[in-house]
């Protein structure tokens, strides 16, 4: 099974984590998220995200999802996993996305996670008004 990490500010990721689960179910292992506070010094967030990503690292691999491109948990993030074999990163991390990941973790290979997790949160990002009076459904 591929594990999880997500990273974002504060405890946005904490929250992703809990409300996919609602909808999807507990997720027992391979899932962490670590928040990037003002509170803790660079040194301490980029030791969080190092940590985790040994402790999740394995040989399905780990998707690590960040909440913004450009964002500081993204800067601080991808210099670790730059290189690591196994690891891929996707940034702008929704609910949706989460789900996603959740749902199809035990059935793909990280590659196809990876997309699979980009497309669907894509695609989730819709204007619903126009979608609805068009007669189309979510």
């Amino acid at each position: 099974m591929i594990n999880i990490l997500v990273v974002t500010h504060g405890e946005f990721g904490a929250y992703l984590v809990e409300a996919a689960e609602s909808i999807v179910g507990r997720q027992d292992q391979g899932v962490r998220f670590v928040g990037v506070s003002p509170r803790l010094s660079v040194q301490e967030i980029r030791e969080r995200v190092r940590k985790a990503v040994e402790e999740l690292s394995g040989p399905d691999g780990l998707l690590l999802l960040t909440d913004m491109p450009g964002g500081t948990p993204s800067n601080l993030a991808f210099p670790i996993v730059r290189d690591a074999a196994g690891v891929e990163m996707a940034s702008g991390v929704n609910l949706y996305m989460l789900v996603s990941a959740f749902n199809h973790r035990s059935g793909m290979s990280l590659h196809q996670l990876r997309d699979k997790v980009l497309a669907d949160g894509q695609g989730s990002i819709r204007d619903l008004r126009r979608l609805l009076l068009s007669g189309n459904r979510c």
